[in-house]
Formats: structure tokens, C-alpha cells, sequence
């Protein structure tokens, strides 16, 4: 068994690479001095991947999906930069605009999902740019697009993900206009008297090659042609972020070339990105304290105190967070642990087979690349508290 020392951690994340929360850390260690368990997010991190995105050449505008993570200060930090919105309910809108202090509304994309009629009827009647990604809104309730300017979701049936759950394209996906159901979408779209001027797509989370949003702007030409009105191509987000020390880190600036190459056959139209993840994952640690040491057969425990209830993701999506002792950051990383919660479920574990030091009761642990679909997605289940946020 390979023996990972401190200093290894330190190494894989110096210079530029070095993780914030290892330059940090004694701000961290201070927090959690002062709280259970904590989410914290790194504001310099956030604004630095938005300042990275905002510089693609070949992209008109980049709205942050707000899904992955709605701290009003996060938001903030975002709008500052120039990013703008996308929104999926009218709850996000409404918690957007207090945020913002702002009205906001020429900031924000407003793409709701099987949502009832009423949730349509108030995105028009907000003014917002209102996304449809299915027949049936045409089909059912046509008297309410008369005379609006819409974008539509198409399914290109190109992307992937890291997790089913996460795979957004085919048949087996909810969202989106299936490029086969074009012929029947003009046709309602004319009935109903609407104007298309944007076509939408998302085609996954976690994609690493830059390619795919070459492939999916293709794939949206094809609907696009369909509607002379249309001014955007709005190619998604789910852009990779690096889970494990030694991933790769996505190359923006092959994205931007392949961009560029398709915006140079095709200048009519604007290319729009929806990233969530990428803009506020690695910004974000959950931290949490050591409460008991366990031994069973050959199996090594460490609780900690907060749980699934706090960041489903691992159980939900069998998604990887680095997990480090902060409090002994410096010590060898000598132990094989799985690092476990205090919920009642078999399922409620951070992480499996992690190389740890020997950890103690109230030793500080963070768990990385938590800013996305952590505090977002979290539950009192049990009746545990959800563990505050804090930003720095």
C-alpha cells in the first residue's frame, strides 16, 4: 500500500494549481472553530473561473445556472463580473432579484420544466425571456405565446455526463424538443403566432472535451434554419471540473477555438453558455469535525458530523469529493479510511477507501469542490441541521 504523506497533498496543489483551501487553511480552521460543520466558498475562486469564462472570444454572453448554488453573496460576486442568469423556477427569480437588489430582468433566461401553466403565464408576464422545451405548452395553452419572443430547448442527442442522472440528451431524457418532432414545432409555433429567436440545449454535466459543444452548435443549426428569427444559439453548460488530484483541467481555450471555427462558418448567430458547476465547484468546502473512530474487521471508519443530509451527491451520483484532515494537514496520510456520516442510512459515506492520517475526535475535515449542488440540494433529514454558508 502506497503511503501519501501531507506534503504529497501540498505538492499536487502548489504554485497556481494549489487548492485555495490549502492556502487558506487557517481561515478554515478559524470558521470551524465557530461552527459545526460549515459550507464555505472562496469568492476569489468564483470570480476568477467567471473572469475565465467572460474572456472567450467566440461567446456572446455566459449565464450562470443558479441551480448549482443560489448564496446571495455567490450571486453577487457573479453579476459583478458580468455574468448573467438562468433560471428554472420562479422561486429562483424571485430569490435572484432580492440578491441582486435589481429587477434583473434583462439578465435572465427563464427555462422552466414540466412546470403548470401558471409558472408560463408569470415568466411573460414578468417580461422574461420565457424557454420552452416541449410540444405540449403549444399544443395545450397557445393563446399564451401570442405574440411572444421565444427560445425553445431542442434534445441534439449529443452529450454525456458522469452519472445517469446527469445525462440531459435521448430518449430516456425528460428535457427538450426532439430534432424529429421539428415539422410539428414550426407548425405550432405558427398557429400559436409566436416568434423563436433563441435555440437551447444542454446536453449533460461533467463533459470534459471541448468538442461537444462544437457538436451540439451543429446540432442546433438544424432547428436553428428552421426559424428566420432566430439570434442565439444557447449551447448549455456542464462543463468539467477536476474531482481528483491529477485530473485534467478543462482547456477553455480549445473551446473557444472550436467556437470560433463554427461562429466564423455561421456569423449570424450569437453563442450563449450556461455553466453552473464550473463557475462555483472548486470555489467550495463543506467542513465538519471528526466525532468517532470505528474498527470492523478490516475496515476503518471516520464520522464526521454532518452527512448525506448536508451533500447528497456522493450517494445520489457516486460522485467523488477530495476529502483531507485540515487539522493535520501536515501529518502522513498512513490510514485507509471510508469516511462516513451520522445519518441513518447505509448509503450516508463521503468517501471509500481514503488515504487518511490518524484522525482524532474534533479534528477539522473539509470536503472539496462542494460548491455546486451541495447546500442546494440539502435536506433536514433525520431533523439534522443544514450546516450553514459562509464566504470569504
Amino acid at each position: 500500500m502506497r503511503v501519501f504523506f501531507a506534503r504529497d497533498i501540498l505538492k499536487m496543489h502548489d504554485n497556481e494549481q494549489q487548492a485555495w483551501w490549502v492556502r487558506k487553511r487557517n481561515t478554515l480552521l478559524d470558521i470551524a472553530d465557530k461552527n459545526l460543520n460549515a459550507y464555505v466558498y472562496d469568492l476569489e475562486t468564483i470570480e476568477k473561473a467567471a473572469l475565465d469564462m467572460l474572456a472567450l472570444k467566440s461567446v456572446s454572453r455566459v449565464l450562470y445556472a443558479m441551480k448549482a448554488n443560489f448564496n446571495p453573496e455567490v450571486l453577487r460576486t457573479l453579476a459583478n463580473t458580468g455574468i448573467d442568469f438562468d433560471c428554472v423556477s420562479p422561486g429562483e427569480v424571485l430569490h435572484l432579484r432580492a440578491a441582486l437588489a435589481d429587477d434583473a430582468t434583462g439578465r435572465i433566461l427563464f427555462t422552466p420544466n414540466f412546470a403548470p401553466r401558471e409558472e408560463y403565464e408569470w415568466g411573460i408576464r414578468e417580461g422574461l425571456r420565457v424557454t420552452l422545451d416541449n410540444l405540449f405548452p403549444l399544443k395545450a395553452w397557445p393563446e399564451l405565446f401570442a405574440g411572444t419572443r421565444l427560445f425553445v430547448r431542442i434534445d441534439p442527442n449529443q452529450g454525456g455526463g458522469h452519472h445517469e442522472h446527469v445525462v440531459t440528451v435521448g430518449k430516456r431524457s425528460k428535457f427538450g424538443v426532439s430534432l424529429q418532432e421539428l415539422d410539428e414545432l414550426v407548425a405550432l409555433v405558427d398557429a400559436a403566432d409566436a416568434t423563436i429567436i433563441g435555440i437551447h440545449a444542454h446536453s449533460g454535466s461533467g463533459i470534459l472535451e471541448p468538442a461537444n459543444w462544437q457538436a451540439v452548435a451543429g446540432a442546433l443549426l438544424a432547428a436553428a434554419e428552421r426559424f428566420p428569427e432566430v439570434e442565439v444559439l444557447d449551447l448549455g453548460g456542464g462543463i468539467g471540473v477536476p474531482d481528483k488530484r491529477g485530473d485534467p483541467i478543462f482547456d477553455l481555450s480549445l473551446l473557444d477555438q472550436y467556437l470560433a471555427e463554427f461562429k466564423a462558418s455561421h456569423p449570424a448567430y450569437e453563442l450563449w453558455l450556461e455553466p453552473g458547476r464550473y463557475l462555483v465547484a472548486v470555489a467550495g468546502v463543506l467542513l465538519a469535525h471528526v466525532t468517532q473512530l470505528k474498527g470492523k474487521g478490516d475496515m476503518q471508519y471516520v464520522g464526521v458530523s454532518t452527512g448525506i443530509n448536508a451533500l447528497i451527491r456522493p450517494a445520489l451520483y457516486g460522485a467523488y469529493h477530495e476529502i483531507v484532515n485540515l487539522t493535520r494537514i501536515n501529518q502522513d496520510a498512513s490510514e485507509r479510511v471510508t469516511v462516513v456520516g451520522p445519518i441513518c442510512e447505509t448509503g450516508d459515506k463521503f468517501g471509500t477507501d481514503r488515504q487518511f492520517p490518524a484522525s482524532k475526535e474534533n479534528d477539522v475535515v473539509a470536503i472539496a469542490t462542494a460548491g455546486a449542488y451541495g447546500r442546494v440540494m440539502s435536506s433536514s433529514y433525520n431533523l439534522r441541521e443544514i450546516p450553514p454558508e459562509v464566504t470569504i
